[in-house]
């Protein structure tokens, strides 16, 4: 009876309503997808990666046919690291929250770490691939690529991983608008070494090495914009290490251009004609590129 008398003598009091309304729109005002980067920034890569998955699965049992009947192992390869790299992209571009969430960092850098790098392993690889010249195929050709493409990639993976984990240098933290020069001067010399990569495949197609090189135009196309978006987020790393604002916006833009486009752009250029289902159209489309990049010019000589 004694303790039923001192619950009842205890005082019945609730938080008055202003603080629970404070609490509430404390909440709202961090939630991360206004606070991180901006509705546009996150709306853009969200909505981007799921209707490229989307895509991807509505095309899978078509293409899942033609891999089959092909027996190519460059394409079963590079499609199934497409399907991988896709996923891993949406997570990063879902996930921005650990960006902004209080020891959330290593969950973040960690994410981030595997994204990019499996992004830059596409990159790569079709450059190594690219470079054997028009009639590397088969699984020789595609195991010579994958071990250059994967030293290259760890070496890569093993210096950022140092800097994060080791050096606590915020990499892939980019909220705190810090001018951090080890940081971004990290990323300068990524952009141009990248930039420098793609300058040169394309001074290649004027040269008389142009042959070892494939005739498609489409080709071509891809490495001009990787070139022109590789030299922009090169400016805008510059720009902010120099202390100039406007690098972060450009910095921001290449960031969607390339999380955004990228994996579209490496499935419409590289794989898209693999998967039509007429091979004698397929057969005329490499015919035509070929003829418009000149390769049969010399048959009328």
């Amino acid at each position: 009876m004694r303790k039923l008398e001192e619950i009842a003598e205890l005082p019945l009091t609730l938080p008055p309503i202003s603080t629970i309304e404070l609490q509430f729109d404390e909440k709202i005002s961090n939630w991360w997808f206004f606070d991180c980067h901006g509705w546009f920034y996150n709306v853009t890569l969200i909505v981007s990666s799921v209707l490229f998955l989307v895509y991807l699965a509505l095309q899978a049992k078509k293409s899942f046919t033609k891999l089959f009947h092909g027996r190519s192992y460059i394409m079963i390869a590079y499609y199934g690291l497409l399907w991988l790299v896709s996923v891993f992209n949406l997570a990063w571009c879902a996930f921005q929250t650990w960006e902004c969430t209080p020891g959330k960092e290593f969950s973040w850098n960690l994410l981030s770490l595997f994204t990019t790098s499996g992004m830059l392993f596409l990159e790569i690889s079709l450059l190594a691939f690219l470079l054997q010249g028009n009639y590397a195929s088969g699984l020789e050709a595609l195991t010579r690529t994958f071990i250059i493409s994967g030293i290259i990639l760890s070496v890569d993976i093993l210096l950022k991983a140092i800097y994060v984990f080791g050096f606590g240098v915020p990499l892939f933290i980019d909220l705190d608008g810090s001018t951090n020069r080890v940081k971004w001067g990290i990323w300068v010399v990524h952009k141009l070494l990248l930039s420098t990569v793609y300058g040169f495949i394309l001074f290649m197609h004027h040269t008389k090495w142009r042959e070892r090189l494939p005739a498609r135009p489409a080709f071509y196309n891809y490495i001009f914009v990787m070139l022109c978006l590789n030299a922009a987020a090169f400016f805008a790393c510059v720009l902010i290490a120099s202390g100039a604002g406007f690098g972060f916006w450009l910095y921001n833009f290449t960031t969607i251009c390339y999380h955004a486009l990228y994996l579209p752009l490496i499935y419409v250029t590289f794989l898209a004609d693999f998967f039509q289902e007429d091979d004698l159209h397929l057969e005329n489309v490499y015919y035509s590129e070929m003829k418009d990049a000149g390769f049969f010019d010399a048959d009328w000589d």
